[in-house]
């Protein structure tokens, strides 16, 4: 792909980016670990002093504010690429309902309906003696759409007792 990025957008990713895998890195933790130590092993030779305890405050506040930001750009990141990988396996299997490929943008009770809706699928799914057997949005509409037929065409109880 061609990378026609303007500004300071792609300069803020590739740093968050690379930040992000640092500070998420074991040598990362172990600083971090050791500047804690170091700092309560000078708080007698401060005597815990207020100046002392700001100074942890502080920094501790400002990094956590500062990657607050940068996780967030990285993660938005993640999961948009994830939701496009998600929605070409989508689109790629013919056994698959198109209809998902943009469910990152339902509300959540548009994905609740769907949840429960799988969750119906999975029950039907583990009666059948074919494992292999697939279900798609468009099956259980054709069997809704069946089912539906199949009651507008049974008789009703009350009409059995009339012609009884």
């Amino acid at each position: 792909m061609e990378k026609n990025k303007k500004g300071l957008s792609p300069v803020f990713d590739t740093f968050s980016t690379k930040v992000t895998r640092l500070t998420g890195s074991s040598g990362a933790f172990i600083i971090a670990l050791c500047t804690i130590i170091v700092w309560a092993v000078t708080g007698p030779i401060f005597e815990y002093s207020d100046t002392w305890q700001l100074v942890i405050n502080t920094g501790t506040t400002i990094i956590t504010f500062l990657m607050v930001f940068l996780i967030q750009q990285s993660q938005n990141k993640d999961t948009l690429a994830l939701q496009i990988k998600l929605n070409e396996l989508i689109a790629a299997n013919k056994n698959a309902s198109n209809r998902l490929i943009d469910s990152e943008d339902l509300t959540g009770e548009e994905l609740e309906v769907l949840k429960k809706f799988y969750i119906k699928m999975s029950e039907a799914s583990k009666k059948e003696d074919d494992l292999k057997k697939t279900h798609s949005i468009e099956d259980a509409v054709a069997d809704e759409k069946s089912k539906e037929q199949n009651q507008k065409n049974r008789p009703l109880k009350s009409d059995k007792a009339k012609k009884s």
